[in-house]
């Protein structure tokens, strides 16, 4: 490892924190004293010095403390008797050997006051308060010292050699700061041959080691276990422990401890967490990992010698001339990191600091803020992940997919190179890229935000439901096959690291990324195999931002609901939330502001107004079955255009350029009686084409079309649409049914056989009546036959596209996007202006460009949101 001297170009300027103010810590993990020498805030600090689970609290540790909340009107229960049943249950021992604290440290500061012992022994260096303890209880104290030449393993033989009878003996296991372990089968020994001696074996750290020796069993008379929840739990604003020793001692202590020491909220939490074995064993195996990671790291810095500790921390020792671990520490925390250094643990000095471990970014923070404090050759730390955004919601259609393409174009004008990302769509609407790639309708409007091509790495995953309770699965771009939802839950490990590799290899070529979640991060029956919200913006490293819609009411319980159902490291991810659909006075909701952030501790950072037609295609059917498709435009000079409403319809932004015609009312139709004397009917795709076929058969709307078409209405399919209007529809591998034939609308000389292989193709080609170009995509299984009809495209690849009757009125297609074609969409209005009698207009009216649109969306959207801040959550500017 290379040194650097301090004119190489490494800042290694003195701390400027004094030396007294570094040591004046008696124990770590004393924020409010960091602050006040940073001068940085709590969320600044990244604290090593205290040793807590990375992990975070358990994801129950929120409901258990909210239905608790109540009973605090009430008195704590004094026996605190759930709380020692689960430690009964948990450790084994009888009722009266369990004892309940307020924090292990206040049982250790009672024990030589109930004892009645005259002299104390500490292994040191060991956690400084068994001293304070002993002192404060009048005991005379006295030290085994481990040394340094034998890296400070502890010597029971020679505390063994200094018992006299009657002491009390205090011993750390694994130790505090060493992070060593006691031979735990050496102190039974030493405890049974010495029963005048009581030991307090202080197992605070126990949790953490992997098949620990723990003094809970096979526990001598004479050994008081001291256990913390403190550590593992991650609780220690709350203050919990335990003591494991026979009734005599606990009657003992009991005697002198306040009453109700341990409150109503700490006591339900404790029993929760005793019966919590599975948050326990995924620790224990998550700080093996980051331990073993972070020695090593340590140990490539030169001048560090790292103790191998068994615990969640490390100890350390500095020997680097002229820089002790005082001086280290005001270095370090310039930096926001706080480590503990060790010159108060009996028989330490200045060279020795100890750090817990944390998370591998963490880590990684911790060891390259080292090596620029010790003038090492280092680089910056940075973030393996571009930087990144994820707007999520509190329902479906909360308004995700329109301000992640606004955002991505306000980027884009702001001169970053910015791509979207959504891991997984559910969606019948979608597109095929030039690749010949399926991927959601939602990504591809995202793409155009950002000026992009569709790329399937923005939608490596799209569910298209096929049935209620089944969809076909589209990975990368290819179908893989249909799934219930129990075989997809199996499948979703494997997809989710398709989904991973998408993002890293599409974010590699990018500045910075806006990813867009599904549904909601609060859906509790769905997040234990989430792969699309708080999942996916872990893997990202993105902060979140929670979208509601306002316009359908309740959001600001939403907010608030959603946060309470997160686990604590979900809601480490919430940076904010945005309001959506706001119509009225922004000031109005001041009070409901200040609340969300009373009850969540996040502000909201935007309040996004109601757009009318903003002229953006939309991700799923919600808008269209909701019924705001419909056009209720009355006029003498205007055609109607009605579309079917099938169960599962797919690719209804087939006919979405109609709704910028000034001259096409659009009229959605789920009825047989819906459908009046319309100028034109549109049979549009279905994910479901025999189960959809059945339905217009069923709900009689079959015989209306034709009733219909008979008075001159012209009727068009779209793919599915397409192969209903045909003769009949055969499935031979059972794809939507069993084997069977199924007859169509025998309107078109058309049978269609469906096919386990799926055409994707981009297609470009001349529309044969009208000679005007059309483009657009192909996404069907079926392979049709036509006969005895005229063909509707000549594609440019070669060959036809379609069929239609001899008089023009009654023609289908596999192109969806046809209609997108402005001339062709004003050829084809035309056309129904002159059989209505209407005079043709000759001219486009409307241009189907999403480019202003997306603008006009941008510039609404920035000045609603607080963008400045939103850039400085991602890391930018």
């Amino acid at each position: 490892m290379e040194i650097l001297k301090p004119d190489d170009g490494i800042d290694v300027q003195p701390s400027r924190v004094r030396e007294n103010d570094m040591t004046s810590f008696k124990h770590g993990g004393n924020l409010k004293h960091l602050m006040n020498l940073s001068g940085l805030s709590a969320e600044e600090i990244l604290d090593f010095s205290a040793n807590i689970n990375p992990m975070g609290l358990p994801e129950w540790f929120r409901p258990v403390v909210s239905s608790t909340l109540a009973s605090v009107v009430h008195y704590p229960d004094p026996d605190c008797a759930d709380l020692v049943k689960a430690a009964v249950e948990k450790y084994g021992c009888s009722p009266d050997q369990a004892l309940v604290g307020n924090g292990s440290s206040e049982i250790l500061h009672l024990l030589p006051r109930a004892l009645g012992k005259k002299q104390a022994i500490i292994l040191a260096p060991s956690y400084v308060d068994y001293a304070t303890a002993a002192e404060v209880g009048g005991l005379k104290l006295d030290y085994v010292f481990l040394k340094e030449i034998d890296q400070f393993l502890p010597d029971l033989r020679r505390l063994e050699s200094m018992l006299g009878g009657d002491e009390l003996v205090f011993i750390c296991t694994p130790n505090n700061p060493t992070g060593l372990l006691v031979d735990a089968e050496h102190l039974r020994e030493i405890a049974t041959r010495n029963p005048s001696t009581l030991f307090v074996v202080d197992e605070a750290f126990g949790d953490f080691v992997e098949g620990m020796d723990s003094l809970t069993r096979d526990r001598p008379p004479n050994v008081i276990v001291l256990l913390s929840l403190t550590k593992i739990y991650t609780i220690p604003g709350l203050r919990l422990g335990l003591a494991i020793c026979e009734p005599k001692i606990v009657e003992s202590i009991k005697r002198i401890q306040p009453t109700w020491s341990v409150n109503s909220i700490a006591q339900a939490v404790g029993s929760a967490a005793l019966r919590d074995s599975h948050y326990v064993e995924q620790s224990r195996s998550f700080v093996r990992q980051q331990r073993e990671a972070l020695e090593n790291e340590l140990k490539s810095i030169s001048g560090l010698t790292v103790y191998p500790g068994k615990a969640n921390f490390l100890f350390v020792r500095i020997d680097r001339k002229g820089l002790d671990a005082i001086e280290l520490a005001g270095r370090v925390l310039r930096d926001g990191i706080a480590i503990r250094v060790c010159e108060n643990f009996q028989g330490l000095d200045k060279r020795f600091f100890r750090v817990a471990v944390r998370t591998y970014e963490q880590n990684n923070r911790l060891c390259e803020s080292l090596r620029k404090a010790m003038g090492v050759a280092h680089k910056p730390f940075k973030k393996s992940k571009p930087p990144a955004l994820m707007f999520q919601g509190t329902s479906s259609n909360a308004g995700k997919s329109v301000l992640t393409a606004a955002l991505g174009r306000i980027l884009l004008q702001d001169g970053y190179k910015v791509a979207p990302f959504k891991s997984q769509n559910m969606s019948l609407n979608s597109f095929v890229t030039r690749s010949g790639g399926e991927m959601g309708r939602a990504q591809v409007v995202q793409a155009q935000a950002c000026r992009l091509e569709p790329d399937v790495r923005m939608n490596p995953i799209l569910l298209k439901p096929n049935s209620d309770t089944g969809s076909q699965v589209i990975v990368c771009g290819k179908p893989v096959g249909n799934m219930d939802v129990m075989e997809y839950v199996r499948y979703k490990p494997e997809v989710f690291a398709a989904a991973k590799a998408s993002y890293d290899s599409l974010s590699a070529d990018f500045d910075v990324m806006v990813l867009e979640g599904a549904g909601s991060p609060g859906e509790v029956n769905l997040k234990h195999h989430d792969i699309v919200n708080m999942q996916m913006a872990q893997y990202a490293e993105a902060p979140v931002l929670i979208v509601g819609d306002i316009d359908r009411g309740g959001v600001f319980a939403s907010f608030i609901g959603t946060m309470e159902v997160l686990a604590e490291w979900e809601r480490s991810m919430v940076a904010g939330f945005v309001v959506n659909r706001f119509r009225g006075n922004k000031d109005l909701l001041n009070d409901a502001l200040n609340y969300t952030l009373l009850h969540t501790g996040r502000p909201v950072l935007g309040v996004v107004p109601y757009f009318h037609d903003l002229g953006l295609p939309e991700e799923d059917s919600v808008s269209f079955k909701s019924g705001l498709f419909d056009d209720q435009r009355e006029s003498n000079d205007s055609v109607e255009v009605a579309i079917i409403d099938l169960p599962h319809i797919s690719n209804f932004t087939d006919f979405d350029a109609f709704r910028t015609e000034p001259d096409v009312r659009l009229k959605i139709v789920r009825n047989r009686d819906d459908l009046n004397q319309p100028d034109a009917i549109i049979l549009p795709g279905s994910k479901n084409t025999i189960g959809d076929l059945e339905y217009l058969k069923n709900r009689g709307i079959d015989s209306k079309l034709r009733e219909l078409a008979d008075n001159g209405t012209e009727v068009v399919g779209i793919c599915g649409g397409f192969q209903m209007l045909g003769g009949g529809i055969s499935d031979p591998h059972g794809l939507e049914s069993g084997d069977k034939a199924f007859e169509g609308l025998r309107f078109l000389d058309v049978t269609t056989v469906l096919a386990p292989e799926k055409t994707l193709t981009r297609v470009s080609g001349l529309h044969l009546e009208s000679n005007l170009a059309v483009s657009g995509y192909e996404i069907h299984h079926g392979q049709s036959q036509c006969s005895a009809t005229r063909p509707i495209v000549e594609l440019g690849r070669g060959g036809v596209d379609g069929a239609g009757s001899s008089d023009g009125r009654i023609w289908g297609t596999y192109l969806h996007g046809i209609f997108d074609a402005d001339e062709f969409r004003r050829w084809f209005i035309d056309k129904l202006r002159k059989r209505r009698g209407l005079k043709p207009i000759g001219k486009v009216c409307s241009v189907y460009d999403l480019e202003p649109a997306l603008d006009r969306l941008a510039e609404s959207v920035r000045s609603s949101l607080d963008v400045k801040l939103i850039y400085k959550l991602v890391g930018l500017r």
